[in-house]
């Protein structure tokens, strides 16, 4: 994504920000370009908002606020009940949006519009999720009530990775608590967000200055960090973002829950069914070009030297088989990566790795394709130990590979780690799986499943540095997160 001061184009539009019920033109002057990594073609142009366009989103919202509060809890849900419907109408074009912008599959798009769709459904049972709690008589004459109220105004930053999905992580759960609801999307890809919150503000069920959308970057997310009227703040990025949102969020007395990096481990047993394995790591280390923070990057090979080469060459032969191509072409399985800049790090990386001893038992480092940003599927093997490729999150299609005697020793690197997002074991033993389950130090386990993804009716829930914050995405934690306890002690003359 390039910047400059002015679109590049009168042919492409020039995004605009929603607030108060009407887009409108940003205040400030500087723009990126946004392109499809496929192709290269620029899509839009993106303001850089300032300031004063968070301002005057917040204020927007807070007008909205008050009467969408004293909303019944059951019109609130069926609001989020269309918008559910009108989503599920739109699929398909939601997922051209993502996989024009962002360069995934049409497959893996559909797949996450239709998980976004999920959280609405989710949602749906907020009149359910609100109940509180009573105690009555705990003195003479005296009862304790419990009550759930919305926080206020919240707003949600998102990655480039999911730009359909996590926006709709947090905007059902928060509008059906009786919040206000703010959108910064990612400025790599903004499209499907836009057309959500466009969408959303066309059903006529919500408030104008309900649900409001501010593009940029750095000086948006700094102003809904400062800004006094924000009173809550839902973050999805890299690990070192997440500490500085939720680290800049709290000293302003925000609520935050930022959800952050991870280098996700897959334990491949000796007894682990072949086709099971496979098909899981392929999906897990190269799905969406390996660009998810729930993506495998470490396949940890167990067993005897002959049982490891034996699980290297199944996988090294299947990913060989991979088809590095454009989102939109069917025939493509491995889709190329957001931007030239993202392609440029990830081969400096196998590059470092390669010099400091690592080999490259598969090269994906071939035709950046027509955009740029082609890179296919790349294995590394032998890396020195504490190397960065096995330690840091690379964010592309780069499987490292490495090796363990037996369980206990591949738990404990699994374990050695500085994320606990997920986890993955194959086997086919009841005992390793349990065992596996019982001691990884990861939120999100998987058996026999490459990515382990939780349903909208379980929390997202990574442990460590893969989240800042105690509360997660989805689940209870989405009603915990956007709503404050109010416990009211009444005496009432007898």
């Amino acid at each position: 994504m390039t910047s400059t001061a002015v679109p590049t184009s009168t042919d492409v539009r020039t995004l605009a920000n929603y607030i108060g019920g009407a887009w409108a033109p940003a205040a400030g002057s500087d723009v990126l370009e946004d392109r499809d990594p496929a192709t290269g073609e620029l899509l839009a142009v993106v303001p850089l908002s300032t300031a004063a366009d968070v301002d005057a989103a917040v204020q927007a919202a807070r007008a909205a606020l008050p009467g969408w509060r004293r909303t019944s809890p059951l019109v609130r849900a069926r609001a989020v009940m269309a918008l559910r419907d009108v989503l599920n109408e739109h699929r398909a074009e939601l997922a051209e949006l993502v996989a024009r912008d962002m360069g995934k599959t049409l497959d893996d798009a559909s797949a996450e519009v239709g998980r976004g769709i999920e959280s609405c459904e989710a949602a749906i049972g907020m009149p359910h999720l609100l109940k509180g709690e009573n105690l009555e008589g705990v003195a003479t004459g005296v009862d304790v009530e419990l009550v759930r109220q919305p926080v206020g105004v919240v707003a949600a930053i998102t990655p480039f990775n999911f730009p359909a999905m996590i926006p709709l992580w947090f905007l059902p759960y928060a509008v059906a608590a009786g919040n206000a609801f703010i959108l910064k999307p990612s400025e790599q890809d903004p499209l499907a967000g836009e057309r959500i919150v466009e969408l959303a503000n066309g059903l006529g069920v919500f408030p104008k200055g309900l649900i409001n959308l501010v593009h940029g970057a750095h000086d948006v997310v700094n102003g809904l960090l400062d800004h006094p009227g924000v009173a809550a703040i839902s973050f999805v990025g890299s690990a070192k973002t997440a500490r500085y949102v939720a680290t800049r969020g709290a000293e302003n007395g925000k609520r935050v829950q930022a959800l952050g990096g991870a280098k996700n481990s897959m334990v491949v047993m000796p007894d682990a069914d072949p086709k099971l394995m496979v098909d899981g790591v392929m999906g897990s280390a190269f799905g969406a070009a390996g660009q998810r923070c729930l993506a495998g990057s470490l396949a940890v090979l167990v067993g005897t030297a002959a049982e490891q080469d034996a699980s290297r060459d199944r996988i090294v032969a299947a990913a060989s088989a991979l088809r590095v191509g454009a989102g939109l072409d069917p025939e493509t399985d491995v889709c190329p990566v957001v931007s030239p800049a993202q392609r440029e790090r990830l081969v400096a990386d196998i590059g470092a790795a390669e010099a400091d001893g690592a080999r490259v038992v598969l090269d994906g480092r071939g035709d950046a394709g027509p955009g740029g940003c082609s890179l296919g599927p790349t294995i590394l093997d032998d890396a020195p130990e504490g190397h960065k490729v096995i330690t840091d999150e690379l964010f592309g299609p780069v499987l490292t590979l490495v090796r363990a005697s037996d369980l206990d020793e591949a738990i404990a690197f699994v374990n050695s780690s500085r994320y606990g997002n997920a986890s993955v074991i194959f086997t086919e033993s009841g005992g390793a799986a349990r065992a596996y389950r019982y001691g990884v130090e990861a939120g999100m386990v998987g058996v026999n499943v490459g990515v382990a993804a939780p349903v909208a009716w379980f929390p997202f829930s990574g442990w460590k540095d893969s989240i800042d914050g105690d509360l997660h995405a989805n689940g209870r934690d989405a009603v915990e997160f956007y709503t404050r306890k109010k416990v009211v002690t009444s005496r009432w003359a007898a």
